[in-house]
C-alpha cells in the first residue's frame, strides 16, 4: 500500500543513535521540505550526542561546539528524543518496523580492533575505547577503577585518538582542570606514576594517520616534552617526495623539529616511535603487563611495514591499543563480520526495504565528526527518493502517541530530550562552582534521578 505523506499522515522515522550521523540524519530530514517527517531519535543511553560527549578528547572543548546545532534539532518539535532506550530489548526490531515507515541506524563503531598478540588480556593491557570512555565520563566506564601505577605507557597506534590518550596521560590536573573530564579520572590522573609513554607506529611518520595540530600540542605541555629518534623519520630524497598530503608534511617538519630538541629534563617523557610493532605483552607473573616486547620494521617498496628480526622490550606496565574501531551488530539487522558494518549500497540496507544506515557503521570509522554530515544527508537523500518513489512499506501503526504508550507498557524509562536539558544545566552549573566548564554526572542511576521539573 502507498502512503501519500502529509501534516496529518507525515513520514515516520525513527533514528538509531544520536550521536553526530544520527543528529545529522534528523537535521537533513528537517530541512528539506519536499516530505511532511516526524523523527524519533533513539539512544541507549540517557543523553545524546555520542562521542562528540564520550569520545572527543576533554581538553579540546571547541570541537563540542557542534553540540549547539544538535540541540537546535533536536528541540524541534518534528523530533522527539527517546533516551535509555535499548534497541533490540525496549524497543525490538518489530516494533520499530511496527510503528516507523522508514529506520535509519547510526550506531556509530563502539568496539575496537584487537593486537591479535600473546599478552593482550593481561591486567593493564586494554583498548584505547575504554580508556577514552572511563576519562570521559561514559556509564558503561566510569565504574571500572584505574589505578595508574604504572610508570611506563604504551599506546600502540599513530591516529589522533593514540595522540588524544598520550596527552592526557602527559598533562598535569592543572592543564586538565580546564577541561571536562571526569572527576573520577582527574582525582586518579593527579595520583599518576606516569612518566614515560611511548606512542608507537609500525610503519614511518610519513604514513601516520594524526593530525598536526594534535602532534604539535606534544610540544608545548607544562611538565612533559616529545623524544623522536631521528633515525625512526628519516627519509630517502625519493620517500619525502612521495609525500603529497600536506598534513603529512607537516607532521614531518614537527617530528623533525621534536629531534633536534636538547632534552629540558621534564618530569615526562613522550616517545614517539616509528617502525615498531608490538609482538607480545610481557606478564610480571602476577598476571599484569611487565613489558612490551617490540619488532624493528622496514619499508618495503609497497610502504608496507616487514619486521627485521631485531627485538627489544620497553618497560612498560600499561598497553594502551588504538589500532581501529569496529561496528558492532543490532539485534535483528544485518552485518557484515569482517568489516564490522551493516551491509549497505549508498546507504540503503540490503535486502531490506525502508532500511538505511549512515556515519561509521555504515562505511567504516574514517573522518571527523563533520564528514558525518555529507554521509547523513547523503543516506537521508536516497531514504526520501525511496518515500516518494512509494517504495517504503508503510507502518501498521503510525500514530506517535503509540511508540510513548509501548515502551511505557513495558515500563522503560525513557529520558526525554527535556530531561537532558536539565542533566546539562545541572553540569553547567557544578561545573562553574568548581571553576571548571562543567561536571560531569557518570553513573546512568544518578543521570535517570535529574529530570525537567
Amino acid at each position: 500500500m502507498n502512503v501519500t505523506y502529509t501534516e496529518a499522515r507525515p513520514l515516520r522515522v525513527a533514528v538509531i543513535g544520536s550521536g553526530p550521523s544520527g543528529v545529522f540524519a534528523a537535521e537533513a530530514l528537517l530541512k528539506q521540505t519536499a516530505v511532511p517527517v516526524q523523527v524519533d531519535v533513539y539512544d541507549r543511553l540517557p543523553t545524546p550526542y555520542g562521542l562528540v560527549r564520550y569520545g572527543v578528547a576533554p581538553d579540546h572543548l571547541t570541537i563540542k561546539s557542534v553540540t549547539r546545532g544538535f540541540e537546535k534539532t533536536l528541540a524541534d518539535p518534528r523530533v522527539r528524543f527517546f533516551g535509555n532506550v535499548e534497541f533490540g530489548t525496549d524497543l525490538t526490531y518489530e516494533d520499530a518496523r511496527a510503528h516507523y515507515d522508514a529506520l535509519l541506524y547510526a550506531v556509530g563503531a563502539s568496539s575496537d580492533r584487537r593486537l591479535g598478540i600473546p599478552g593482550e588480556d593481561l591486567a593493564g593491557s586494554m583498548s584505547a575505547t575504554e580508556f577514552v570512555a572511563w576519562y570521559n565520563g561514559h556509564p558503561d566506564a566510569a565504574a571500572r577503577e584505574m589505578v595508574l601505577h604504572a610508570g611506563g605507557v604504551a599506546v600502540v597506534g599513530v591516529g589522533n585518538v593514540a595522540l588524544d590518550v598520550s596527552r592526557i596521560l602527559a598533562k598535569t590536573t592543572q592543564e586538565l582542570h580546564e577541561s571536562d573530564i571526569a572527576a573520577h579520572a582527574l582525582d586518579a590522573l593527579e595520583h599518576s606514576h606516569v612518566r614515560d609513554i611511548w606512542i608507537l607506529g609500525r610503519r614511518g611518520p610519513a604514513q601516520a594517520a594524526f593530525t598536526t595540530k594534535e602532534l604539535r600540542e606534544f610540544g608545548e605541555l607544562s611538565d612533559a616534552e616529545p623524544v623522536v629518534n631521528p633515525a625512526e623519520i628519516a627519509l630517502t630524497e625519493a620517500e619525502e617526495a612521495a609525500i603529497t598530503d600536506n598534513t603529512k608534511k607537516k607532521n614531518v617538519e614537527v617530528l623533525r623539529d621534536f629531534a633536534a630538541r636538547e632534552p629540558e629534563g621534564k618530569p615526562r617523557r613522550v616517545h614517539l616511535r616509528f617502525l615498531v610493532s608490538p609482538v607480545e605483552i610481557l606478564d610480571d607473573g602476577q598476571g599484569r603487563v611487565g613489558g612490551l616486547k617490540v619488532e624493528r620494521n622496514r619499508l618495503d617498496e609497497g610502504g608496507n611495514a616487514v619486521g627485521t628480526g631485531e627485538y627489544e622490550v620497553l618497560p612498560v606496565q600499561m598497553v594502551l591499543r588504538s589500532v581501529g574501531y569496529r561496528g558492532v551488530a543490532l539485534s535483528g539487522v544485518p552485518f557484515d563480520e569482517k568489516r564490522g558494518v551493516i551491509p549497505n549500497t549508498e546507504g540503503r540496507v540490503d535486502g531490506r526495504p525502508g532500511e538505511y544506515t549512515a556515519g561509521w557503521i555504515k562505511r567504516g570509522p574514517s573522518g571527523v565528526v563533520g564528514t558525518n554530515r555529507k554521509d547523513a544527508t547523503d543516506t537521508v537523500a536516497g531514504l526520501l527518493a525511496d518515500a516518494q518513489a512509494g517504495a517504503l512499506p508503510p507502518a501498521a501503526q503510525p500514530d506517535r502517541d503509540a511508540v510513548e504508550a509501548l515502551l511505557r507498557g513495558k515500563g522503560v524509562p525513557v529520558y526525554s530530550f527535556e530531561d537532558w536539558q536539565a542533566l546539562d544545566a545541572h553540569e553547567l552549573a557544578a561545573g562553574k562552582a568548581l571553576g571548571r566548564p562543567r561536571a560531569k554526572v557518570v553513573h546512568r542511576e544518578r543521570m535517570l534521578g535529574i529530570r525537567k521539573g
